[in-house]
């Protein structure tokens, strides 16, 4: 399964030699960066996956492309279909991509609370989207339940179900994983990262677990809100969800297949206030030059409290989802940040980044 997938980010062997055939072939390969400020702050070495150089601009490009080609591959979509599936944004926006450079229609349902920026981008890429109000999952109007049945409804199409669908921690175990082990040379203590399908946790997890024979340890990092800290730590007690966070398709009330398959093997998990959120996205843009979304600075937050308490001279790494381009009229708003009560997290000097109103 993905064989070509595997095959193309094997063969390019993590340079920019040699050209790639369209946008699919251009998924993976991303770069690990040596995240140097917080590294020396640490005593560590902590390393963030630039997912965001992937073509579409984010780590939800693997996913996408993997789920539609397993559906290829087992022949549930023919030439001229349709995509159907219920995301928060990336995967939307990552299938939209692929259904384009490969010729199908894409139908996306969302929830109305995600930005206004993944929205129209979703749009300008020719989906069809449809915000609907965000309801638990439970409820039959959840934007997944929608997207399954409206896919039910119509012919040569398929709802590629990125919460359940193991293809898609399939994609992450045969390119995430081994890319992020070669460029390592597996020299690597831990590895940390949120979750929302539980897709790049479980795939990347397993895949370095089984090659450092365990001694890679795999952790999750939560936002307020999700109850997988407590399912974790509590030893698989799911606890009422409460709470809310600023983040964007990360966090869960639920345990998905894809998180599934590894969420048993977990090292540990604990959860990210969303001020040290804002504080990150400030930090990396100041001392590396990262413009990053909240999601990512969650994982780099996390990364860099995992290296502390690992000890100096410990190796971590973590996923950099996407750039802040999608989300910069809320995270680079004064005026948004002071409705959230976050405004006071953005370190006094670093306030000069906040220009919008």
């Amino acid at each position: 399964m993905l064989l070509a997938f595997r095959i193309a980010a094997r063969s390019r062997g993590f340079s920019t030699a040699g050209t790639v055939n369209g946008f699919t072939e251009a998924v993976g390969n991303t770069p690990l960066i040596y995240l140097k400020g917080l590294s020396e702050k640490t005593g560590s070495k902590i390393y963030g996956k630039a997912e965001f150089q992937n073509p579409g601009g984010s780590v939800k490009d693997r996913a996408a492309l993997g789920v539609v080609c397993n559906a290829e591959e087992k022949g549930l979509i023919k030439p001229g279909g349709t995509v159907v599936e219920g995301t928060a944004g990336n995967t939307g926006i990552g299938l939209a991509h692929v259904c384009r450079a490969k010729g199908y229609n894409c139908v996306i349902y969302m929830p109305d609370t995600q930005s206004q920026e993944k929205i129209d981008l979703l749009r300008m890429l020719g989906a069809d989207v449809r915000p609907v109000p965000a309801v638990a999952y439970d409820n039959p109007k959840n934007y997944n339940h929608q997207a399954r049945d409206y896919a039910k409804t119509l012919e040569n199409a398929i709802w590629t179900d990125q919460f359940d669908n193991t293809a898609n921690a399939h994609a992450h175990y045969v390119s995430t994983g081994p890319e992020i082990w070669e460029q390592t040379q597996g020299d690597l203590d831990a590895f940390i990262c949120a979750t929302g399908t539980g897709g790049t946790l479980a795939g990347v997890g397993r895949y370095l677990k089984e090659k450092s024979g365990g001694k890679t340890q795999i952790w999750l990092a939560d936002p307020p809100g999700s109850v997988l800290t407590s399912y974790v730590n509590s030893g698989g007690k799911l606890v009422e969800r409460s709470g809310s966070s600023i983040t964007e398709g990360i966090g869960q009330g639920r345990i998905t297949n894809n998180l599934g398959l590894f969420v048993n093997e977990l090292s540990g998990a604990f959860t990210v206030p969303d001020e040290k959120s804002i504080a990150m996205v400030y930090e990396l843009l100041h001392t590396e030059g990262l413009y990053i979304g909240a999601s990512t600075a969650l994982n780099v937050v996390a990364a860099f409290e995992l290296a502390q308490k690992l000890g100096k001279g410990s190796k971590v790494a973590t996923i950099l989802c996407d750039g802040a381009y999608r989300y910069q009229s809320r995270l680079f708003s004064r005026k948004w940040l002071k409705a959230k009560g976050l405004e006071d997290a953005i370190p006094v000097h670093l306030k000069k980044y906040a220009v919008l109103d």
